[in-house]
């Protein structure tokens, strides 16, 4: 199993991160709802944790790289909750998800419903 990591070299897998980068980038400004615009971000940051851990191979060899990956997958985790508040809020205000729709979340009558 071991010779199978060996294999796999550093330009390898920066060159996958740059492309799964550049699709969730791709995604980013192409895409118009709000759940898919959450999944490109999730892309974008998983091409950066494999980025981090890509580098700290290449480099470090002492796990910080990894250490970041995982604050990072935590930091992401948190902003994804976040996002889906923010899509359940919306679509039970504007019944849509659309992203060019989402200029203002609070009710025009009552804030507190």
């Amino acid at each position: 199993m071991s010779l199978l990591f060996d294999s796999v070299g550093v330009q390898e897998i920066l060159a996958l991160s740059a492309l799964l980068f550049s699709i969730g980038l791709y995604g980013l400004f192409t895409r118009r709802g709000i759940i898919a615009i959450l999944m490109c971000v999730e892309l974008m940051l998983n091409a950066v944790n494999l980025n981090l851990i890509g580098f700290d191979r290449l480099y470090v060899h002492d796990g910080s790289g990894q250490v970041m990956a995982l604050f990072s997958i935590a930091v992401a985790a948190a902003e994804i909750a976040v996002g889906l508040a923010l899509t359940i809020r919306l679509f039970r205000l504007r019944f849509t998800t659309n992203a060019d729709e989402a200029d203002t979340i609070r009710e025009f009558k009552d804030f507190r419903n």
